[in-house]
């Protein structure tokens, strides 16, 4: 004899997904404190970031302007330094000063305006250091 659908233990889908909610965000919590709680800094890649920042920066219309690649630098985070390069074909613009050995460095390729109307495959080359 089967039992009853009475006797059976059930719980209401919302009761379910409230409670899996909390036991998330009680996580979420736990983890950032725990970090916030670690000696030392956090390392992070900070030339990805960067790289994004610049990207977006030179970048109108998803078409990168090589002309705006100095004011791009402005982007870096506070307290960095960075250098950034866009490489065309043969042709090469930087901006910023050399980069240390031990600066972290992103790259990717963007399109860039090369003549009116014209737009070739680039790559940008962003590097940050402290």
């Amino acid at each position: 004899m089967r039992p009853s659908s009475a006797s059976r233990g059930q719980t209401e889908p919302v009761a379910a997904l409230v409670a899996v909610v909390v036991v998330a965000l009680a996580l979420a919590v736990y983890a950032g404190a725990f970090e916030g709680s670690l000696p030392g800094s956090v390392d992070r890649d900070h030339a990805e970031a960067a790289a994004d920042r610049v990207e977006r920066a030179i970048t109108a219309g998803g078409v990168a302007r090589p002309g705006r690649l100095g004011d791009a630098l402005d982007r870096v985070p506070t307290g960095f330094e960075a250098n950034a390069t866009l490489t065309v074909g043969d042709r090469t613009e930087h901006a910023g000063s050399a980069a240390p050995t031990t600066a972290d460095s992103a790259s990717r390729r963007v399109s860039v305006r090369v003549g009116a109307g014209r737009v070739a495959s680039g790559r940008l080359e962003v590097h940050v250091w402290t």
